[in-house]
């Protein structure tokens, strides 16, 4: 019977780097997975994702090459082949997840793949072979929510509804494509097929889409995708999803939406199979409950990432890994929720970290808001990416920096110096004087900050 320091039941982007962290502290560490090491992240969300995205955008501005100095495209001709984007898909995730078996290797990590069952918390049973560990950290992630909606599940059996899994199994670009919801995931689909030349319906339960976003970035990229041809329903209820269409309550309104496919995105809940046997506290919602260290009610378990229900960010459950793994090999560490950055990885980008506008004023923050365009940034006029600003929240009292919120072709990248800055706990002062390079979209960082102090330069 093998026993370990720690056992970690998941290799997503939680589990496997939890692991990691605790080998490299020394612990004698074993990795349970059914499926392949990356989890949903890297083999059927962010990585794919980003890898279909990229080819989106360099098709549209392909299309745009006019704009640019470049004639002689012939606009008739050029086509994205769905078969060979898939298979450069397919070839970047294999590439990454054949990373993670080096590392463990690296590591000496033994890997059971398998269904795990959680016997008590000291012993898991995979395929067969009872494993014992002193501790153990829970990574089993979330499923697709599926409410009990009329027609719901015949017509996802059907093969007519499909989830973001689905999206990427697709044998080609749908002509006519519905999606429900408007979150996140809901967006970046969205973006990704009318970029492909899919018409977009997107229907959307609030008043807006991406309701946990800062509201101006989200308001503005919405009317950006109306601009670009996608139809989005808001303030909708959803009545039924047959083969016939989605059937939704609109202002009273009895309205169907026909499509080739439906694409479903609703929320997650967790996936809890498996570990039953543990008598785990659970919120309102069915997650699992956890403190700042990442402990469960039980001593010596641990749960990270979507299972917890925090935050269902990759980058989160990375970090609460870490932090589990830590804790089980001796350090004494915890989460900081306060500054999660969050994304969106539409055209432009939306990036975020702290809080918005309407948070800070809840809390009772004294503030200012400083925003600057980017269409008064030379880099952005430069690469015809002008939709967009950087905005800066800091508390009056000292002018701490306690949100950023950016929308820009790269928003992505440039929201890692906000985070830098406000885990320094730095002021509005600090990021002004701070000298940028010129000429580059991170400028439009630095006069937001000046805008907070006195004035911006360019505007």
């Amino acid at each position: 019977m093998n026993r370990y320091d720690v056992i970690v039941i998941g290799g997503g982007p939680g589990g496997y780097v939890a692991a990691i962290k605790a080998a490299q502290l020394g612990g004698k560490v074993a990795v349970v997975e059914k499926e392949k090491l990356g989890g949903v992240c890297l083999n059927w969300g962010c990585i794919p994702t980003k890898t279909l995205l990229k080819t989106a955008k360099l098709y549209e501005d392909i299309l745009r090459g006019e704009e640019f100095g470049i004639i002689g495209i012939d606009k008739e001709d050029v086509k994205v082949d769905w078969n060979l984007l898939s298979k450069r898909k397919d070839k970047v995730v294999k590439k990454l997840v054949s990373g993670i078996y080096m590392l463990f290797k690296k590591n000496k990590i033994d890997f059971f793949e398998g269904m795990g069952r959680v016997i008590d918390k000291n012993k898991i049973e995979v395929n067969g072979e009872v494993i014992t560990g002193k501790n153990l950290i829970i990574a089993t992630g979330a499923k697709d929510n599926l409410p009990p909606i009329q027609g719901l599940e015949e017509t996802f059996k059907s093969g007519k509804i499909i989830n973001s899994k689905g999206a990427l199994q697709l044998e080609q670009v749908p002509k006519d494509l519905v999606i429900v919801g408007g979150g996140v995931i809901a967006i970046e689909f969205a973006t990704l097929f009318n970029s492909l030349g899919s018409n977009v319906t997107l229907i959307q339960r609030s008043s807006h889409i991406l309701s946990s976003i800062e509201k101006e970035m989200a308001i503005t990229l919405e009317k950006h995708l109306i601009r670009k041809g996608i139809n989005i329903v808001t303030e909708t209820k959803l009545k039924s999803i047959t083969e016939d269409g989605v059937s939704i309550d609109y202002k009273g309104e009895e309205k169907l939406f026909k499509g080739n496919k439906y694409l479903i995105s609703l929320g997650l809940k967790p996936e809890l199979k498996g570990i039953e046997n543990l008598s785990l506290e659970l919120d309102s919602k069915g997650f699992v409950k956890t403190n700042e260290r990442m402990e469960t009610n039980i001593k010596g378990v641990y749960a990270i990432g979507d299972l917890n229900g925090k935050f269902a960010l990759a980058h989160v459950a990375s970090a609460e890994g870490m932090v589990a793994a830590e804790n089980i090999m001796g350090s004494d560490s915890t989460m900081n929720y306060n500054i999660v950055p969050s994304c969106v990885y539409t055209f432009p980008e939306l990036a975020s970290v702290g809080l918005t506008e309407e948070e800070a004023k809840e809390k009772g923050h004294d503030i200012t808001v400083s925003k600057f365009p980017l269409a008064a940034n030379g880099k952005a006029l430069a690469e015809g990416e002008t939709l967009g600003f950087a905005k800066i929240i800091s508390d009056n009292k000292y002018g701490e920096v306690i949100g950023v919120h950016i929308m820009a072709s790269n928003a992505t990248d440039m929201i890692s110096e906000a985070i830098v800055a406000m885990q320094l706990e730095s002021t509005v002062y600090d990021v002004a004087k701070a000298i940028h390079p010129h000429p580059t979209l991170s400028e439009v960082v630095m006069e937001a900050a000046l805008g907070a102090i006195d004035k911006p330069i360019h505007i």
